[in-house]
């Protein structure tokens, strides 16, 4: 090995210059595999290897080399979802101090997470804020996906019998995060590959995070032994936000893209989308977008004549016999019972 040189390296792909045509083939018949185990020892991941001759011509310049540190992810995270731009509300305090906790002791703390909650309420939040924490602050590695994307890379892994490469990309991460679990459900071949990699995974001491729009008993058509494996750990659901966490939600977005927003304006939004947050968000964007095209300041009318479709319309409220009895005893400060009962005094009548 004395005579050969690196040549070139990039984050795929390491060129290896040899003295001679001899050198080349020697190595690459009977020390190939030694060589790749090594380099996936040090990088983390596979990386193809090539032996090149010296170049005929000494002005030909070597190229960049990169670091064969060990690569910390393959997944692309939104840059926005941190934890310090989550707002937490009594809906969602304990996912979010669950995948705190995880984040700063993966493996240690709750192993497996599993979130869930209904469409738009922030898992897909949490998750990402957990590979940003990571990246942040620590040197493991950690893998982001969807349950959809690790069934279509299974299946291509299959077709072009790659299924080897494809368990090591997975068993040999610290941290997998794999959104929208549920999907899983009705797919026996990735049910079984999944099984395999979460058992991998757990007996190496290797934390995992999964999310879902139910809990693991209302999984339609998972396999039993999946169900309990993902209720070894801890289970935290996301309700939907209260009235309070909405309009914070609102306030918190309106603060992070340099947005006035008034009290009057978050609240009237806020009193109208009640189960999505993405819907809020999607309501701001329009808001923002629409007084950076057209220079207008935002006000009340603004919004309503902005969102004008979009947000439903407030239906008036059914007046009772039952609502009045509590609206009246509420501002005259007697019990409902007493309205209803049969004294005649003048501080009873009176209300009644």
């Amino acid at each position: 090995f004395k005579p050969t040189q690196l040549y070139s390296a990039t984050s795929e792909k390491l060129t290896i210059m040899v003295p001679n045509d001899f050198f080349k083939k020697w190595l690459d018949r009977y020390y190939m595999g030694m060589i790749r185990r090594e380099i996936a020892k040090i990088s983390g991941h596979e990386m193809e290897v090539d032996f090149i001759l010296p170049p005929k011509y000494s002005n030909i310049k070597k190229r960049k080399n990169v670091s064969l540190k060990k690569k910390r992810s393959v997944s692309r995270l939104n840059h926005k979802f941190h934890f310090n731009s989550f707002v937490v509300g009594n809906n969602n305090r304990l996912a979010h101090a669950a995948a705190l906790a995880v984040a700063q002791s993966p493996a240690r703390a709750y192993n497996p997470l599993f979130i869930y909650g209904k469409v738009g309420l922030g898992k897909t939040h949490l998750l990402q804020a957990i590979g940003h924490y990571i990246t942040e602050n620590s040197e493991l590695t950690f893998t982001y996906l969807s349950s959809e994307q690790f069934t279509n890379e299974l299946i291509n892994a299959i077709r072009d019998d790659k299924t080897t490469a494809f368990r090591r990309r997975y068993r040999n991460t610290d941290v997998l995060m794999v959104d929208d679990i549920h999907f899983l459900a009705g797919k026996e071949r990735t049910q079984e590959e999944f099984f395999h990699t979460f058992n991998a995974l757990h007996e190496a001491h290797k934390q995992i995070v999964l999310s879902s729009d139910r809990s693991p008993i209302e999984i339609p058509t998972l396999e039993k032994r999946l169900q309990s494996r993902f209720e070894w750990g801890l289970i935290a659901d996301i309700q939907s936000p209260d009235l309070e966490t909405r309009i914070a939600i609102l306030k918190k977005k309106a603060e992070i893209e340099n947005m006035e927003l008034t009290d009057e304006v978050a609240t009237f939004i806020a009193e109208r989308i009640k189960t999505n947050i993405r819907k809020l968000e999607g309501c701001l964007v329009r808001i923002t977008a629409h007084s950076s095209l057209f220079k207008e300041k935002i006000d009340m009318n603004s919004v309503k004549e902005i969102l004008k479709g979009i947000l439903p319309e407030e239906k008036p409220r059914p007046i009772t016999v039952e609502l009045v009895q509590k609206t009246v005893s509420k501002y005259y400060k007697i019990k409902e019972s007493t309205i209803k009962g049969k004294k005649r005094s003048r501080s009873i009548a009176f209300p009644r």
